[in-house]
């Protein structure tokens, strides 16, 4: 089994999520989306661990 990556890159996170990549710029300008990195050259990263926390507070009871 392959170890998931540490750091997403956008791509990746609007795969995993089935969501468009402007929906997740619409939800970074809202401050909804997960917690980014951004490297020094510009790129956006998103830690597994930041994502699995913001998947864990969106849930909702049932």
């Amino acid at each position: 089994m392959a170890t998931p990556r540490r750091h997403l890159t956008i791509a990746e996170l609007c795969d995993e999520l089935a969501v468009a990549r402007s929906t997740f710029y619409e939800w970074r300008a809202k401050r909804r989306a997960p917690r980014c990195i951004k490297l020094p050259n510009g790129e956006i990263r998103i830690r597994r661990t930041d994502l699995e926390t913001w998947l864990d507070n969106c849930e909702e009871a049932a």
